[in-house]
């Protein structure tokens, strides 16, 4: 007997591109129940690849993940947190504050860009990193599946920032979404998740920021780079 459109859609690992994907997967809250509403499954996924797009450095691509970040490390006291090739050094106190622990932090400088997708794909299949942020200056498809693969084999968080220029492109990720900075207000759009995209943004307050600063509380300045984690 065949089974109906409405049967299958009950079965586990089923879901309507119309809906949002409640099945239960490995998620953590970012801290703004505004932005976990649109999550499927209620937060920001993990073991599996997110891009963050923005075009400003500093605008709040940390700070609006920091509980995230935080909350991926919880449960196991060995895990850490890689960031691999950032812009800047990121500023310890503010992670500290955010209840990102500091003695986890790994910040990886490779040499070029062959190195650091060596670099990601070790960290992210390693298992021994519950989160993962990577700045890389390559937009190969082939590349980016291979990273996914590597954050699902390592059950990690792994996020990549990218320019908003990358939006035309296809991508292997599941989750997808697109920063931009209005005074203190962060809006954020969802333009692929698994469930129809979000296109009327989500505003977020992260804390002012005013025209005179160059980079966020979460990135540290080159005269502060003694207090940054190393």
């Amino acid at each position: 007997m065949k089974a109906t459109v409405a049967e299958l859609t009950q079965l586990p690992g089923v879901w309507r591109g119309g809906e949002l994907d409640q099945v239960p997967r490995g998620v953590v809250s970012t801290g703004h129940a505004a932005l976990d509403r649109e999550l499927p499954g209620g937060g920001w996924p993990t073991g599996t690849l997110s891009e963050v797009l923005h075009d400003a450095v500093g605008i709040g691509e940390i700070g609006f993940l920091a509980g995230a970040i935080a909350r991926a490390t919880q449960g196991d006291p060995d895990r850490m947190v890689a960031w691999v090739n950032p812009p800047h050094l990121p500023y310890a106190p503010s992670l500290a504050h955010a209840g990102i622990p500091l003695a986890r932090c790994l910040v990886l400088r490779p040499a070029n860009k062959e190195d650091a997708l060596w670099a990601a794909e070790q960290a992210l299949r390693s298992g021994a990193c519950g989160a993962v942020l990577l700045w890389l200056a390559h937009d190969e498809y082939a590349w980016l599946r291979r990273l996914q693969m590597a954050a699902q084999a390592g059950r990690s968080m792994a996020v990549l920032f990218r320019s908003t220029a990358a939006e035309r492109l296809s991508t292997p990720a599941h989750l997808r979404v697109i920063l931009e900075r209005e005074g203190g207000v962060l809006k954020l759009r969802i333009p692929k998740r698994r469930g129809p995209p979000l296109t009327a943004p989500i505003a977020l307050d992260i804390g002012g920021r005013t025209a005179s600063r160059r980079i966020s509380p979460h990135w540290a300045a080159q005269k502060t780079v003694h207090r940054a984690v190393a």
